[in-house]
């Protein structure tokens, strides 16, 4: 693929389609040396994205990103940004179709998560909980909240953001901090049975 060059964004019927929005998703990106950096991706588009990360890389380099729900990707590295830099896509035909179609899917997810958000919020029975992280390590914790989709947790590790963990037997995914701890996003929401049992 030729990233050499980004294709302007047109304000046409398809803009909603073309962006996942100020939601951060994940990814790592390999640099020509190929060394490989994580990152946080957002402002996605169709024509490029802003990679968050401590390694920010000369203008003009041709790298290979990996970004959640989208997959590989090669990009043209850009200006840089407070935390990071931009990069450009250039995508035509059948692969910037495809690649519109999934933004679109993302957004539609991102979406209903937004709505699953506004959830009530209840106080534990019982705050006193563990988390599990993927590598085994069990750590206590506190729960603050909790709602249908999700929680959050005082807590004196601080799991990187997008790791997967286990709040007892819920599994979910940290998707912010707090000044005590982290907010985690359950993979599967909770049914009224399963928060009733949570919850005072």
């Amino acid at each position: 693929m030729n990233a050499s060059a980004a294709t302007a964004v047109s304000p046409d019927t398809r803009a909603s389609q073309t962006s996942t929005g100020r939601r951060v998703m994940f990814g790592r990106f390999m640099l020509p040396d190929m060394t490989e950096h994580p990152c946080q991706v957002s402002n996605l588009t169709v024509d490029g994205a802003i990679f968050l990360t401590d390694q920010v890389p000369g203008g003009g380099q041709q790298i290979v990103a990996y970004i959640d729900d989208i997959g590989r990707v090669e990009a043209i590295t850009a200006d840089r940004v407070p935390g990071g830099f931009r990069v450009l896509f250039s995508l035509t035909g059948a692969r910037r179709d495809r690649f519109i179609s999934r933004l679109a899917w993302i957004a539609g997810r991102n979406a209903k998560t937004a709505e699953s958000r506004r959830h009530a919020r209840y106080e534990p029975k019982d705050a006193k909980s563990s988390i599990t992280l993927s590598d085994g390590r069990v750590y206590p914790c506190e729960v603050i909240d909790i709602s249908l989709s999700g929680a959050a947790i005082k807590v004196d590790i601080v799991p990187s953001l997008g790791a997967h963990i286990m709040l007892g037997k819920m599994r979910g995914r940290v998707v912010r901090y707090h000044p005590t701890g982290i907010a985690i996003e359950f993979l599967r929401a909770l049914d009224q049975a399963q928060l009733s049992d949570q919850v005072a």
